[in-house]
């Protein structure tokens, strides 16, 4: 195991120590440990602190450096380090790194990015035997295993019952508002909008052609966008039939998520049966203040980072002043001039990397019986999974999935009025009312 962190800032490698936005961590890192790692406590950061580091610039022309970390701190948004090189091991250079980079598992995009990643690899081992260099140098420097998947501790429950007690039981002051997120399985998924979910291997799957994915579907199916007024209203239609966007779906309605982290989920392919998997349902508390409207000019200034080209978002400066004459930033005003015409070219950085609850218009029948609402997330935004200081985060683990399930559709919560289309009721009509073999009698599910 050994961490890879590349920069495009030249010369920061001479300071000793740098600063990662979050949502550069864990990037090209397969799944396996990426899930192992995403709530850095204290005895992660020691395990990350073991491991000896490549310090690379962006491309492969600079030299690459080994060394360590000191220390690790989370700062907001930020991760800070402090490091050091090995001083009896020198810098390394393209020409010598470059023919076992698939060895070492740094990837073909990899090196065009600043970002931290993991990787599964014994780095000395691929050195000494690439003859980079010899055992008499690596000395003592111990490469510790990946650590285990660690269980969160959460509440427990296994009836309608016993959670609506857990969620009645909350804490609820007069100027936050909960929402709710169900997962049928709680070690597969994430708080992470579809656009921004990866592959086994850590790549993204979408998030290189967001422009394009909206474009096309808008080319394919232009009279269903016709009544939309703003991109949000755009984003929310694409969400509703299943194209990947930077929209994370939440409810108001916490027995909606407790549907949903019952509900068995195809995408799920290691999950044979309801039971085999251990749902989740996690709570959002959020300040009223905080929570924005669809016609915000904050939620528009995210919203259409969706049609710039990913070469586009990522040359944006965030430190450059004055940072709306950045052309990436003017052609952003572009295209939120055409749903406000009024708008001023005055975006606060800080607005674009946010990650805000949404309130959108009720558009289709399936947002108003989900008592639907979403987190909209900005540039390379990720929500941490213990919560940040503006979302709250708590979280239920659900078992006995397939009663609980029976128990909700006693209470008129169902395939067809969770997802109120003639082909869902008529799915689970004829599933409550087919004749059932083993008991040769009609199954009442």
């Amino acid at each position: 195991m050994y961490n890879l962190l590349v920069t495009a800032n030249i010369g920061a490698w001479d300071k000793l120590s740098y600063k990662f936005d979050k949502s550069r961590f864990l990037e090209y890192t397969t799944e396996s440990i990426a899930t192992a790692f995403t709530s850095l406590t204290p005895e992660l950061i020691s395990t990350l602190k073991s491991y000896p580091c490549i310090f690379a610039y962006e491309g492969y022309e600079k030299d690459f450096y080994i060394g360590k970390l000191n220390q690790i701190e989370k700062r907001g948004q930020e991760l800070f380090i402090e490091f050091e090189f090995y001083p009896d091991i020198g810098p390394i250079s393209f020409e010598k790194i470059y023919p076992i980079s698939q060895l070492l598992d740094i990837r073909k995009w990899e090196m065009g990015r600043t970002h931290w990643a993991i990787k599964d690899e014994d780095l000395f081992d691929r050195l000494i035997k690439a003859n980079i260099l010899t055992q008499n140098l690596i000395g003592d420097k111990k490469i510790l295993e990946k650590p285990a998947v660690r269980e969160q501790s959460n509440a427990t429950i296994s009836t309608v019952k016993g959670f609506v007690g857990k969620v009645f039981s909350l804490d609820r002051g007069n100027d936050s508002e909960f929402f709710y997120r169900g997962h049928s399985n709680k070690q597969k998924y994430k708080l992470e909008p579809s656009l921004f979910r990866k592959d086994a291997n850590g790549n993204y799957l979408y998030l290189r052609n967001e422009h394009i994915l909206y474009r096309e579907l808008i080319i394919s199916n232009s009279s269903d966008f016709q009544p939309d007024e703003y991109t949000l209203d755009r984003l929310v239609r694409m969400q509703h039939y299943s194209l990947p966007t930077r929209l994370l779906d939440i409810t108001s309605n916490p027995l909606i998520a407790l549907y949903f982290s019952c509900k068995f989920q195809p995408e799920c392919t290691s999950c044979k049966s309801q039971s085999e998997s251990t749902g989740e349902v996690i709570i959002f508390s959020i300040k009223r203040n905080e929570i924005k409207y669809f016609d915000s000019d904050v939620v528009s200034c995210i919203s259409n980072l969706a049609r710039l080209p990913k070469e586009e978002k990522d040359r944006i400066d965030f430190d450059f002043k004055p940072f709306n004459e950045q052309t990436p930033i003017k052609r952003l005003v572009h295209h939120i001039r055409e749903e406000k015409s009024y708008f001023e070219s005055k975006i606060k950085p800080s607005d674009l990397k946010k990650i805000i609850c949404v309130k959108g218009k009720q558009s289709n029948d399936r947002i108003t019986s989900q008592s639907g609402a979403f987190l909209l997330f900005g540039h390379d935004a990720t929500l941490d999974e213990e919560g940040t200081p503006e979302i709250s985060v708590r979280r239920i683990t659900v078992t006995n999935k397939s009663s609980i399930l029976q128990e909700l559709d006693l209470l008129n919560i169902n395939e067809s009025t969770v997802f109120p289309y003639i082909e869902n009721s008529a799915k689970y009509v004829a599933d409550k009312y087919k004749f059932n073999k083993a008991t040769e009698e009609i199954s009442f599910l």
